[in-house]
């Protein structure tokens, strides 16, 4: 044990001297990552919320046909523009984004309206553009409670209780508290915490191996007396150690730069204070070993520094991909998918962001699921650096 802490101690203190190292550990991913993402988010909230106070714009082919009904759209708080398009010059005026949507009143709307028969209404829109999606959702639904109001007159006029036509009336209650709402917009945090932590380790995993071999130092070091695997564990610790201080920080920035968002005008709260920060650092450690001994495997296949780097990118892909299936797929915290390492870790920080309670069991199998693989890893580096072709 002497010997691997030699080893780590070493690396640890000759690291702290590599800038790169430094930049991407301590600074680029932990401080920059969160302060960006909060910077993102909360533009995202301001422009979302600039739009739901500014008035939908509505092009009205024909407006004179339904006076009525654009009273009724200018009661709320429709802007009418009056146009004079047909078909070919709706759809064209929607195609060159000189209107958002144009709504085509027909020739026959008054006396079909007055007839009792269905009247004819065309709304033209881009389904595809989604900076309109709010303003079109909110005409088509002003449209259809048009129609109700006139359904409604129909019968009563005919002496017929409209409530005859609601036979079923439901009411829809929403059990999210402002915490659980607030992961609608926080669903990729535990991504960026994960993704980060192994962005701290990756320099250093790759300097202590393949840079290392790239350097000519690697065959001298393994002359000295110790045993090659207490080296490479040695080694593993640095870069778990690195890969802490990274967690630590991001998760840190996170918890600070989240309280200004501005969640709060939504309706929602941000359930990342230092308690929460604390547990998520202490969820996400058991990945560290996991992490730092992937790393330092892939790297101890590769011949040079700008080698390892390719390859340690795609390596980084492996242990977020099963967080990205999950949103995909919309999945729950089972038994078998908490013994799936990363993906355990974003089912616990997603359980603490929305403010749920946490099973002790479901907890207890993702920690242990984690190190157990994270301890065959090792091993396996272990292995690794007992091979003679390691100095080929």
């Amino acid at each position: 044990m002497r010997a691997i802490l030699t080893v780590f101690i070493k690396e640890f203190r000759e690291n702290l001297r590599e800038k790169r190292t430094l930049l991407s550990a301590l600074i680029l991913g932990p401080l920059l990552g969160p302060v960006l993402f909060a910077v993102a988010l909360s533009s995202s909230i301001e422009r979302g919320a600039s739009r739901n106070d500014r008035p939908v714009m509505l092009a009205v082919s024909h407006a004179n046909r339904a006076p009525n009904l654009i009273s009724f759209l200018h009661q709320y708080g429709v802007e009418i523009q009056p146009v004079t398009f047909d078909d070919a010059g709706a759809r064209a005026a929607i195609r060159e984004h000189r209107q958002t949507q144009v709504l085509v009143i027909g020739d026959d709307f008054g006396e079909q309206l007055a007839s009792g028969e269905p009247a004819p209404l065309v709304l033209y829109a881009d389904s595809s553009d989604s900076s309109n999606t709010r303003g079109i959702s909110r005409v088509r639904v002003l449209l259809e409670q048009y129609g109700v109001l006139i359904q409604r007159l129909r019968i009563t006029a005919r002496g017929i209780d409209p409530l005859v036509l609601a036979p079923i009336v439901v009411q829809s209650v929403d059990v999210a508290t402002p915490a659980s709402r607030s992961v609608i917009f926080l669903g990729t945090l535990s991504y960026l915490i994960l993704f980060t932590m192994l962005m701290g380790g990756m320099y250093l995993a790759i300097d202590t191996t393949a840079g290392e071999r790239e350097r000519g130092s690697l065959e001298a070091l393994l002359t000295v007396p110790v045993k090659r695997q207490q080296l490479i564990y040695g080694k593993i610790m640095a870069t778990c150690a690195y890969m802490t201080l990274s967690l630590s920080l991001t998760v840190t920035a996170f918890s600070v730069a989240l309280q200004f968002v501005g969640l709060e005008q939504f309706g929602m709260t941000v359930n990342f204070g230092p308690l929460v920060a604390l547990q998520v650092v202490a969820f996400c450690l058991p990945l560290v070993p996991l992490g730092a001994a992937l790393m330092t495997i892939v790297a101890a296949f590769t011949r040079t520094y700008r080698e390892a780097q390719t390859y340690l990118g795609l390596v980084l892909l492996v242990p977020t991909l099963p967080l990205v299936f999950a949103g995909m797929l919309g999945l729950r915290p089972t038994a078998p998918l908490m013994a799936v390492p990363s993906l355990s870790q974003h089912f616990l920080i997603t359980s603490l962001l929305r403010d749920e309670p946490i099973s002790a069991a479901f907890l207890a199998l993702s920690v242990s699921a984690t190190l157990a693989v994270g301890a065959v890893l090792m091993l396996i580096a272990g292995r690794l650096y007992d091979r003679e072709a390691l100095l080929g």
